[in-house]
């Protein structure tokens, strides 16, 4: 019997959706089928569908999207992913997002064929209705002939979508646009071959308003056939700006090399990309894209990691070290095995990661969904009080009552607000991909503004994570010399201490001479024979200079004696050193708003030395902590009335993370950590911590700067319409106007910069 605790997942295209009563209605009907949990984004034009495969299957879906009224193919299947795993040929679905964009474009060319077609007939028309001495004899019949077919043909979307949700009992935005427009068109024809507006000699007039001075023989022809050029227009640089706004996600997701060069039998065989396995070793000559997420066995060469991180530094790697798939090989020949490949690989993840953040909905969003929903039938409702007022208020003016209700109708489509959240947050995502910045979700906005304090994990975090020599003490000898000795003993040791020796004399360039005749004494030290001496590195004794030594502790550091022929010759201390730039990044959030905190599991004086380092309070210092109590520090920190952040980059971080009102994990963590957190950094500096801020808080302010125009738009002109003080064609440019100005206003935070990669990138052609 199946397991109905198992949920799979489907993300579906969904195509005839104009406006964000068609997501709310798809998304409503995708519900009401047991066992599937669906959202429906109209800026992304995809339903994400989280389901029990014992009650349903993919077709299900799709069924009901196409009944509701519009159409819907398949983009990713969890249970085809699945599938394809289990073989290095590329999934059947990794061409859907190629698919989707070629539905956008596809629908963006037939917009503009559109727009264009019916804006040379209509322009005429309104220059013959609004500019009197234009007006030849019988010009009202040729204006009708200019503006049937862009009433017909230009509006058909709006007239087709009307009747399809007509059907389904709904009503839309294309419902409003429709029967202001068909009201008009009816009127129109109803004056010319009924009325008085047909015949010879007629004249109107320009006016802003909607009220007429000739009574029942106006036409409204110029107010048909704008208003959809006006709406086709707005639809139109809609979807020239959505195809934008999602262009950081499309441009990272194309960044991987098309082909790998693979050894087989000692010769290399170029195949797809795709079709690499783990365990493959691929060839990466300078210039080329690393095909996969890999460890090189062979080479050495600088890697640009932009693409990923945003830093235009290339990193040196060699034998040993991990690089990732799509980042660009500069220098040397590498030889890298494969150790992820297809949907396993950094940048399917990310890509992941983006797209579910895009695919999800702020909660502000769904209180703007289910406005949508009572909107158009209250819009319709206020059209027929209007057009009554106005018919007991002017004694029966029957073409200003028409015109003030055909306006409401106009002016009211509120598709300003279905855009306003998704496209804000599918250019901030996008740009955070760009910069290194992962965004899982849109509820993570909303913490990071709330956000006051700011918690950071120690080791790995604020340190470096790795050992590194902080003191040299030599009163008899100069500290190369000291270096030197200490470092030829610890040639063969890996252990950490020995580590840190050996890299502080490679740093300052000293000539390290041979040993021989190594000892290892467990819990003491080593020792060995250098130039005929016997040299020892290990923990201080009685006889060595306690002073020193113990000041030296006091930082926090591991200090250790360097003896020749048994005579201390020289102190070393060495120490987990703060990050580099940590000072500067702690300063930034603070003057952020953020209260700067460590958490450490080590002891009191190391995490007190290095909270002074970097200028965190020592009040603010909680140290020996284990993992298990990070979180009960957290949920303290919390109970104050804090608004906690976390950043962290360890598997014990990953409950901490998740504790936190939001979580940050560092890029060089670990991927429990990542998959915890709410905002992951692909790099390994801390003044990311406080980009991945400013963008989120940037990204939060654009979603409540775009509803707050849309509403008042809304809220302001609608009475003004019913008024009478609106004429219906400039009510449909208007309202057209109102969803490019939330689009474009979004598109804004395609210019936000990193606080820190411009000033490392000076000078380069990075964008970082």
């Amino acid at each position: 019997m199946p397991d109905s605790s198992i949920k799979e997942q489907v993300e579906l295209g969904v195509t005839g959706m104009t406006c964000t009563s068609c997501s709310s209605r798809v998304e409503r009907k995708l519900n009401k089928l047991e066992g599937a949990e669906a959202t429906v984004n109209f800026a992304t034009e995809t339903a994400r569908i989280t389901f029990d495969p014992a009650l349903r299957s993919t077709s299900d879906f799709l069924d009901v999207v196409r009944t509701t009224g519009y159409d819907a193919f398949i983009m990713s299947d969890a249970s085809a992913a699945r599938d394809d795993a289990t073989s290095p040929a590329p999934s059947t679905t990794s061409s859907a997002p190629d698919q989707s964009e070629e539905h956008r474009a596809q629908h963006e060319a037939e917009l503009k064929q559109r727009v264009i077609i019916s804006a040379a007939l209509a322009v005429p028309v309104m220059l013959l209705s609004m500019v009197p001495t234009l007006q030849f004899q019988n010009w009202q019949w040729a204006a009708l002939t200019l503006a049937a077919p862009v009433y017909v043909w230009g509006g058909w979307p709006f007239h087709r979508a009307c009747v399809r949700n007509a059907r389904h009992g709904a009503f839309t935005m294309d419902t409003l646009i429709s029967m202001g427009t068909t009201a008009a068109f009816l009127w129109s024809l109803v004056s010319l071959f009924a009325g008085s507006a047909g015949e010879p000699g007629m004249h109107m007039h320009m006016s802003l308003s909607a009220h007429a001075t000739a009574g029942t023989d106006q036409i409204y022809l110029e107010t048909a056939s704008m208003v959809i050029v006006f709406l086709l227009l707005g639809r139109w640089c809609e979807e020239r700006a959505k195809g934008r706004s999602s262009q950081a996600l499309t441009e990272l997701l194309h960044l991987g090399a098309k082909q790998a060069a693979v050894l087989r039998e000692g010769r290399e065989v170029l195949i797809p990309s795709s079709q690499v396995a783990v365990g493959d070793h691929c060839v990466v000559r300078p210039g080329e894209k690393i095909p996969t997420d890999g460890r090189v066995i062979d080479g050495h060469s600088a890697v640009d990691e932009s693409m990923l991180t945003g830093e235009s530094m290339p990193i040196e790697v060699d034998p040993g070290s991990t690089v990732t798939g799509a980042t660009v090989n500069t220098t040397g020949r590498l030889i890298v095995e494969a150790t992820r490949v297809g949907a396993d690989t950094t940048l399917a993840q990310i890509g992941r990661l983006v797209t579910d953040a895009q695919a999800r909905k702020a909660p502000v969003q769904r209180i703007v969904d289910r406005i949508s929903q009572v909107f158009v039938p209250v819009v319709i409702g206020i059209a027929l009080l209007t057009l009554t007022a106005h018919l007991v208020a002017t004694d029966g003016s029957v073409a200003d009552a028409f015109a003030a209700a055909v306006a409401v109708l106009i002016i009211a489509c509120p598709c300003a607000l279905g855009l306003a959240t998704p496209t804000a947050l599918l250019v901030g995502t996008g740009r955070g991909a760009q910069l290194g910045i992962l965004i899982k979700g849109p509820e993570v906005l909303e913490s990071s503004r709330h956000a006051d304090t700011i918690v950071f994990d120690k080791t790995g975090t604020i340190t470096t994570g790795e050992m590194s020599v902080s003191a040299v003490h030599a009163p008899a000898r100069s500290e190369e010399e000291v270096l030197g000795l200490a470092a030829a003993v610890e040639s063969g040791s890996e252990h950490p201490v020995g580590r840190a020796i050996r890299a502080a004399a490679a740093e300052r360039s000293i000539t390290v001479p041979a040993a021989s005749d190594f000892q290892s004494t467990p819990g003491q030290g080593v020792s060995a024979e250098v130039q005929g001496q016997l040299v020892s590195v290990a923990k201080p004794g009685q006889q060595d200079p306690t002073e020193v030594v113990e000041n030296l502790r006091k930082t926090g550091a591991t200090v250790v004696v360097v003896r020749v022929d048994n005579a201390p010759v020289g102190v070393i201390a060495v120490a987990d050193e703060p990050r580099p730039e940590a000072a500067a990044a702690l300063a930034t959030l603070a003057e952020m708003g953020l209260k700067p905190w460590m958490l450490s599991g080590d002891n009191e004086k190391a995490a007190r030395h290095v909270a002074r380092q970097v200028g965190i309070a020592e009040e603010n210092v909680i140290a020996e902590v284990l993992p298990e109590d990070k979180v009960q520090q957290i949920a303290a920190l919390a109970q104050q009335g804090r608004t906690v952040a976390m950043v962290g980059d360890g598997i014990n971080d990953a409950a901490a993370l998740t504790e936190a009102e939001l979580g940050i994990a560092m890029g060089g963590g670990t991927d429990v950590a990542i998959e915890a957190a709410d905002i992951t950094l692909m790099h390994a500096d801390l003044r990311a911590t406080a980009d991945a801020l400013r963008l989120s808080r940037a990204t939060l302010r654009t979603i409540h700067g775009n509803l707050f125009w849309a509403f008042i738009y809304n809220v302001v002109l609608i009475p003004v319409a019913a008024l009478g003080l609106l004429n219906p064609m400039l009510a449909g440019l208007a309202m057209s106007l109102s969803s490019v100005f939330v689009v474009t206003n979004s598109l804004r935070l395609r210019r936000f910069r990193s606080g820190f990669l411009n000033r490392k990138a000076a000078g380069s052609t990075s964008e970082g």
